[in-house]
């Protein structure tokens, strides 16, 4: 079996010239002009190249992975304000209801283990098709249970589903959007995983006061139908086999080049968006490709991956645990998971219990600050990384280098490292209930800008198994988390709120910080030594 090196793949190692500055008055350094440089580079002839689909298309392949996502988390994950009630009507423990989430988290990792692979293999559209269908079904089932067991296996399959676009949903960001790009649409994306989390949970507290937690299933199974309808219709299939030059990048004007990007104006830096155009120059050296029909693209087929097997498909990703940039990215997705389940598990148990005694409307409402500190994560490692990025690379020349991403990582590192104390030392105090609140906000910011973050770095060192790399990202953190968590409601009872999240707090905060800290100061070099290990099938 032979075995490739990643710079065989993409010759870049992860360093790219982003822009280029043109300086038209030496003696006036103000006097410039940048050019965006697209990487990776669409291709030339091939209008089927996702890089080269229309906004709107991008736009709706995108959103409906999005929505999957937030549907997933929002059904099941949203179940928790109904715990409470749910342990009365089933006559079941803290712990044992506990385990309608705990399962599902596990089973959304361990089965990423299974999808990417066969998406590498067939196609990413077949597994997406499937996975959406079989999400529908698992919440009528839901929705119907009338036994304990039933819904708890309701839950684990609509997982089974939902994992598809654990890692996938990522990795589609990747096919359809370019490099500066990436940021903002990842902290979308890491919005619609926790954005179900949070609202989820808001919305059933109100379902459960006024109608019953099935009602919140209906909405769950109605939403998804008309998700599955959109990805069968209009989400054509994303994976484009790019040769190792592609990721090199083009800029405006270039000869033979499908794509140009304009800059222009002086006294002042100016640039515009990019505007993709077929190319017409005498070098291009083949014809333009055929655009597919509509009835084409929606062909639930995909086709074999060309020079692949399913047995190398499954065994390649597990090597990668070599790369460093793979077990940080894992590691901190993790933690930042296990903080926010460890709220979201144990909040009803708390807020409906002596001494607050809230409704589960009420008590829903803690999802409010959730919702607005997911909103703010996912912005900061997202559009706010982007930006700073783009400031970072224009004053080094206007290259790229993807631990420019990490520096961003101390706003979570202190953000969720107080909040965690706040809420463990809120609760074991009994403070008012307003230090929960902002204690669950502020924790909740980590669980998107952390993977938004890790994930875009991973993607920029890894991009051309960047599907890969994060499934081994998304299906260990919830081994780990699963793993955590499953200890969160013994040990709380054990040591207390205020010893439980002191310690989770400090683990949360030593591995965000070394972790960036060693990237920061080691990750350049250790890029471009990794890119020469020969260990991808």
């Amino acid at each position: 079996m032979h075995l490739h090196t990643l710079r065989e793949l993409d010759r870049t190692d992860g360093t790219v010239q982003l822009r280029q500055v043109h300086h038209h008055d030496a003696s006036s350094p103000d006097s410039s002009t940048t050019d965006l440089v697209l990487i990776p580079r669409p291709s030339p002839n091939d209008p089927n190249d996702p890089l080269r689909w229309a906004p709107w298309k991008k736009h709706v392949a995108f959103g409906s992975v999005c929505a999957f996502t937030f549907l997933t988390n929002y059904a099941i994950g949203g179940l928790a304000p109904a715990f409470y009630t749910l342990s009365l009507e089933f006559d079941k423990t803290m712990t044992e209801t506990s385990t309608l989430l705990l399962w599902p988290i596990l089973v959304l990792g361990v089965f990423n283990y299974i999808w990417v692979p066969v998406a590498n293999y067939i196609g990413k559209r077949p597994v997406f098709v499937f996975a959406s269908g079989l999400l529908f079904a698992t919440y009528i089932w839901g929705a119907q249970a009338t036994t304990f067991d039933s819904l708890l296996w309701s839950n684990i399959v609509g997982a089974l589903a939902g994992s598809s676009t654990e890692a996938l949903g990522a990795s589609i960001v990747n096919d359809v959007y370019f490099l500066h790009e990436r940021g903002a649409k990842m902290g979308i994306y890491m919005n619609s995983i926790s954005g179900g989390n949070t609202i989820g949970p808001l919305v059933c507290g109100f379902l459960v006061t006024s109608l019953s937690w099935r009602w919140h299933k209906w909405i769950a199974a109605i939403l998804t139908f008309i998700n599955f309808l959109a990805v069968v219709f209009f989400v054509p299939e994303t994976r484009y086999i790019r040769d190792a030059d592609q990721n090199v990048g083009v800029v405006g004007g270039a000869e033979g080049t499908a794509v140009t990007v304009n800059g222009g104006g002086s006294g002042r830096e100016k640039t515009t968006d990019p505007v993709i155009v077929p190319t017409t120059t005498a070098s291009s050296t083949s014809s333009e490709i055929p655009k597919k029909t509509w009835l084409q693209e929606i062909n639930p087929w995909s086709g074999i991956t060309p020079g692949t097997s399913l047995l190398g498909m499954f065994a390649r990703p597990f090597p990668m645990f070599a790369y460093p940039c793979v077990v940080f990215a894992f590691f901190a997705y993790a933690v930042a998971l296990v903080l926010t389940c460890a709220v979201n598990i144990l909040n009803s148990f708390v807020l409906q219990a002596p001494p607050y005694n809230w409704a589960p409307s009420m008590n829903g409402l803690i999802n409010i600050p959730g919702l607005i500190g997911n909103l703010i994560g996912g912005w900061a490692g997202g559009s706010l990384v982007d930006h700073f990025c783009d400031w970072w690379l224009r004053r080094h020349g206007g290259v790229f280098e993807p631990e420019s991403r990490l520096y961003l990582l101390a706003l979570p590192t202190v953000i969720t490292g107080a909040g965690c104390l706040l809420f463990g030392f809120g609760v074991q105090q009994t403070l008012h209930w307003t230090s929960l609140f902002f204690g669950y906000g502020m924790v909740s910011f980590s669980l998107t800008a952390v993977p938004t973050i890790t994930m875009a770095y991973v993607s920029d060192c890894l991009l051309p198994v960047n599907a890969d790399a994060l499934m081994l990202v998304n299906g260990t953190k919830n081994v780990v988390a699963f793993g955590f968590l499953y200890g969160i409601v013994p040990w709380v009872t054990d040591v207390g709120y205020a010893a439980c999240f002191g310690a989770q707090a400090g683990i949360f905060v030593a591995i965000i910080a070394i972790g960036a800290l060693l990237l920061l100061r080691y990750g350049a070099a250790i890029r471009h030594r990794q890119a020469q290990w020969r260990i991808i099938l």
